[in-house]
């Protein structure tokens, strides 16, 4: 499995959601993130558990 290493620019496209966002749930420690040195970089495979932590099912109908 091939770990790709995306910037908050990159994650935020990956994501669909501005980089702003990014940012707030980085600060929040909502999202898993990698520091290396000064930068800030999320692992594509962490991204995907992330959305995946996001799911909302559906109630049946009562």
């Amino acid at each position: 499995m091939t770990h790709r290493l995306l910037d908050i620019d990159g994650a935020a496209e990956y994501l669909n959601v501005s980089p702003r966002f990014i940012r707030r749930i980085t600060a929040q420690r909502r999202i898993t993130y990698l520091k290396i040195g000064k930068f800030v970089r999320f692992d594509q495979v962490d991204l995907d558990d992330w959305i995946q932590q996001q799911r909302v099912d559906a109630r049946p109908p009562a």
